[in-house]
């Protein structure tokens, strides 16, 4: 693996936006990710016709403005290991803005939308820690924006692998339009490192392997996944968060295990 792959994001500079993904210079249809490094009274500002958002505060406080929805206050972590996170969905036409309160890094995820649903808060009480996995394959989940919740396209989620265990394991896809099996869906990785000199591996790779790669991630990256398995893992002494953002032609979330490596999940506990 090299910094060339295509796959790979890392944040340009440390302030202002430092990650842009589009789908354009993606190379795909539906996601959408930017990520800007802000200080206090710094402002964003966004909203699209036929996009919808979701604004989330990985850190630090913000003030939020969409429509009719004032929000101010809004995150308060100081890291994303500390916490449940908060945000704002934003629907198709209708424009936001964003002011931090405090040295912030805010992740604007974006997806294909259409107008008619109104801006909402998603607090953090409404949010609630998920527990997935056994030994060395636990990780903790907080469903941002799951598809039991209103949206056109958006799932947005984060997890927190700790040291010396998997995520996004045993390895599983979601690249074939074939619900109720499997649904189609793009998918970014914003990576975050405890300490952050740390790294963590993911590896990216289809059943006809072409796409096979692994990936070193550092603090701060984003891993694209167009299409193949994904799983990643944290080495010994480095918990690893990810943001997750994924869309596609149906908003549900369907997928399909690497065979290979699915006999695990048919062990016994213990």
């Amino acid at each position: 693996m090299s910094a060339a792959s295509s796959l790979l994001r890392r944040p340009e500079g440390q302030t202002g936006r430092v990650l842009h993904v589009t789908p354009e210079n993606a190379g795909w249809t539906y996601v959408g990710f930017d990520l800007h490094h802000l200080t206090a009274a710094q402002q964003v500002a966004g909203g699209a016709a036929d996009r919808e958002f979701c604004l989330v505060p990985v850190s630090g406080t913000v003030a939020v403005w969409a429509d009719a929805l004032r929000a101010d206050g809004l995150g308060g972590r100081v890291s994303p290991f500390e916490g449940r996170p908060s945000a704002v969905y934003v629907p198709a036409g209708t424009e936001w803005r964003v002011e931090a309160r405090d040295d912030v890094v805010l992740a604007v995820c974006s997806a294909p939308g259409k107008p008619g649903r109104s801006p909402r808060l998603i607090g953090s009480d409404t949010i609630q820690p998920e527990m997935r996995g056994e030994g060395s394959n636990r990780r903790l989940v907080h469903n941002i924006l799951p598809e039991s919740e209103p949206a056109e396209s958006l799932l947005v989620v984060e997890v927190i692998t700790p040291a010396g265990n998997w995520s996004s394991y045993p390895p599983h896809k979601h690249d074939r339009d074939a619900f109720p099996a499997e649904t189609l869906l793009e998918e970014t990785y914003y990576h975050r490192i405890n300490p952050p000199q740390g790294f963590a591996l993911q590896r990216v790779y289809t059943d006809e392997r072409d796409i096979d790669e692994a990936l070193l991630v550092q603090d701060g990256d984003c891993i694209l996944v167009p299409r193949g398995y994904h799983p990643v893992g944290a080495p010994h002494g480095y918990d690893l968060y990810y943001l997750n953002v994924m869309a596609g032609p149906r908003r549900a979330w369907r997928f399909h295990n690497d065979p290979a490596h699915e006999w695990m999940l048919k062990r016994l506990p213990g």
